[in-house]
């Protein structure tokens, strides 16, 4: 098949579309991308690209990457996410045109990661080069505009709505990252168009890990106690707030250790809490390259996943979740909906209400207790229930099942 990916992230930020498009090009498949400048998640333009022209270039083995004009996210703030949206929409149309020349695709796929928008040049792609287009649903809008703050005003959130029912009609098909994606969806969409294809994870071998080293300081903590791992953006919608508090009731174990790997809005917060508290159990460890996280997971005994207690984060599968599985280390939970479902339905661990803090301590005390050899078998069903599900090898075969089995209808 010949595949153009559309997405406003892509290589060198940190997303799973750059190993996937990797793996459907390894089965013989051509694929283009069509995307932005990276700036994801620092807000500023990477070295060695231009935010003001066109740059095309190569990446993998022959993958032809067209990049078009792009506002940086700058500070995150919601005027400047806006301009970010808007400057890929504004640039993506303009340069459809000259792009889509004398080109015709199999499918065109939309990675619905936020903003919505950025399926609107994709729809246009799809009109020039008279191609099948979906969009794999990442995000479920407008609902994910209301729950992050960015947007509260009904009316505005109505007329975001009416455009995701157009984008909707304007594809093929839909794919939802999580079966509890289906019923909003399937509110601005026929229900014949959606079809569940979850999120994969590419596991990463010890001998392409490559120079990024993990401090001694870091890897002395994780082999002398009994640490928890939290890793990700570590923001509001992660309730980071249960996790500060489930450390306050954690104190009379000095021996468990939650450690947060990574960064993002709330980072600050944190660290004034544990100066504030004097939480010597919650530590902040920083950002590292996804290429280092198994070895980090490794030597875990747990791996913490939590999220804010509101409907629209019932409907999703954090991404993390497969990576944890994957580990094949125990996970505990402080979520709701579909991401516990699938925790417990792996046998993988332990989970408990979003926001409830005591319930996440008890859960965390619950595993400290446990046997050695009752910690890895909660690994191993969970790593079993990865290479069933989610393992990228398997899923990216699958995605060009079901491109074919809709194309040829």
């Amino acid at each position: 098949m010949n595949i153009l990916i559309v997405t406003q992230y892509f290589w060198p930020e940190p997303f799973i579309i750059n190993d996937l498009v990797l793996k459907i090009k390894a089965q013989g498949h051509a694929v283009s991308v069509f995307t932005g400048k990276p700036n994801y998640p620092e807000g500023r333009i990477y070295p060695g690209y231009s935010s003001c022209r066109v740059q095309e270039e190569i990446y993998g083995d022959g993958i032809d990457v067209f990049r078009v004009p792009l506002r940086p996210r700058k500070n995150g703030n919601s005027l400047n996410l806006a301009l970010n949206y808007l400057s890929f929409v504004f640039s993506g149309l303009k340069h459809a045109f000259g792009f889509a020349k004398n080109k015709k695709f199999d499918s065109i796929i939309v990675v619905g990661l936020s903003p919505i928008t950025a399926a609107l040049p994709a729809i246009l792609l799809k009109w020039l080069t008279k191609s099948h287009l979906s969009i794999w649903v990442q995000d479920l809008w407008p609902e994910s505009l209301s729950v992050t703050g960015y947007v509260k005003n009904r009316f505005i959130l109505h007329l975001v709505g009416k455009l995701v029912r157009w984008i909707y009609k304007s594809t093929d098909m839909l794919l939802v990252q999580s079966q509890a994606f289906e019923k909003p969806v399937s509110e601005y969409a026929n229900q014949e168009k959606i079809v569940y294809y979850p999120n994969s994870y590419l596991e990463v071998h010890q001998e392409k890990i490559g120079q990024v080293r993990i401090p001694e300081s870091l890897l002395a903590t994780l082999e002398q106690h009994f640490c928890l791992v939290f890793a990700g953006n570590i923001g509001t919608a992660q309730s980071v707030e249960t996790l500060v508090e489930a450390s306050e009731h954690l104190k009379h174990l000095p021996d468990c250790k939650i450690i947060l790997v990574g960064n993002g809005s709330m980072s600050a917060w944190v660290e004034q809490q544990i100066k504030t508290k004097g939480l010597e159990n919650l530590i902040l460890a920083g950002r590292y390259p996804s290429s280092v996280m198994p070895d980090i997971f490794s030597r875990a005994a747990g791996l913490l996943v939590s999220l804010k207690r509101d409907e629209i984060l019932t409907y999703t599968v954090p991404c993390k979740i497969q990576a944890y599985l994957a580990a094949s280390r125990p996970i505990i939970a402080a979520l709701d909906g579909e991401g516990a479902r699938i925790i417990n339905l792996a046998g993988a661990g332990f989970s408990g209400p979003a926001e409830d803090a005591l319930a996440l301590a008890k859960n965390i005390e619950k595993l400290y207790h446990l046997p050695v050899a009752m910690r890895n078998k909660l690994g191993d069903s969970g790593r079993a229930y990865f290479l069933n599900h989610f393992e990228m090898e398997r899923q990216s075969l699958r995605l060009i099942e079901i491109l074919e089995n809709k194309i040829n209808k």
